[in-house]
């Protein structure tokens, strides 16, 4: 397996899961970062890539990983020569995406989400079986949406769109129109293993076909792909994602059809000719995931 995937694997699996979150020394985590446009660059270290645009009108923040790695991540949006951080934009409500709201809010920024991140935020939940603690005030999303939010900042327009979520029922993907770029949190994995449909949280494989289907349609083969986790990316490996996903839809259904119960279709292992390598979401989690987005769509 490659180095940097591998790690972006790990990295993954350890930022979704609360207990070893909760006892990881943050100190060794480096932020790296990538200018990918003019004004536009992702920053890379624990937890969900974060996106940011800097520019004259001020320096808009898409997730913020972890709360300890706050000052980290405010040093490299220095060294682009950003300002402090005055929009916040979380793609969903996971703690690896939101974990530095609470900093951010105290110091300033203004949060924005879907309608769904602050009720899930604020109620506190499970994500990948480990609790989240309902989040405080000044973590919470201020300015929250139902379909989308448009911001015209640093000579862009940044499109914040909901199509219906997929990953969990609370995602968003951000757009750069001029910059070419879209960010889209965890409803694309670039890294080993399989997508993570959050069930629990109101994730649903048929949604995450639908909205990756709404992104493809709005891009182009030049657009540069910030996934949720992993590598900077493309359009032609995000269509490859997408067909992924609805090949197994496709296996899991046609087991469904033949009666299979979802302990049945697992146990069928529809995925063994896939080779996705070894992740933090494997075969049997994925197919149990799509057999129950299935179920709650009708099909």
């Amino acid at each position: 397996m490659n180095r940097t995937l591998f790690f972006a694997a790990t990295t993954l699996a350890m930022s979704l899961s609360a207990p070893a979150a909760a006892q990881r020394n943050f100190d060794d985590v480096q932020i790296t970062t990538q200018e990918i446009a003019p004004g536009i660059a992702v920053l890379f270290g624990a937890g969900g890539n974060i996106g940011v645009s800097h520019g004259e009108d001020g320096t808009v923040l898409i997730d913020d990983q972890f709360a300890p790695l706050t000052g980290k991540i405010q040093a490299a949006i220095a060294e682009l020569g950003a300002t402090p951080v005055q929009y916040l934009i979380n793609t969903h409500w996971h703690f690896d995406h939101t974990g530095g709201n609470e900093n951010f809010g105290k110091a300033g920024a203004t949060i924005f989400a879907h309608n769904n991140v602050r009720v899930r935020m604020a109620a506190g939940g499970t994500a990948a079986g480990n609790p989240t603690p309902p989040a405080p005030k000044v973590a919470l999303p201020v300015v929250t949406f139902e379909q989308g939010v448009t911001l015209h900042v640093n000579g862009d327009t940044l499109n914040v769109i909901s199509t219906g979520g997929g990953h969990t029922d609370g995602d968003s993907v951000v757009h750069w129109v001029d910059g070419n770029v879209v960010h889209m949190g965890d409803l694309y994995f670039k890294i080993p293993g399989y997508p993570f449909i959050d069930t629990n949280s109101g994730g649903n494989a048929i949604n995450a076909m639908n909205t990756l289907d709404s992104v493809i349609r709005m891009i182009d083969d030049e657009t540069k792909v910030i996934p949720g986790h992993g590598p900077m990316s493309n359009k032609a490996e995000l269509v490859a994602y997408r067909a992924m996903i609805g090949q197994v839809v496709d296996l899991v259904k046609a087991l469904r059809e033949q009666g299979m119960s979802k302990e049945e279709a697992i146990a069928a292992k529809p995925l063994a000719d896939f080779n996705r390598g070894e992740g933090f979401i494997g075969p049997d989690a994925f197919v149990g995931a799509v057999y129950d987005s299935l179920v709650a769509s009708g099909g």
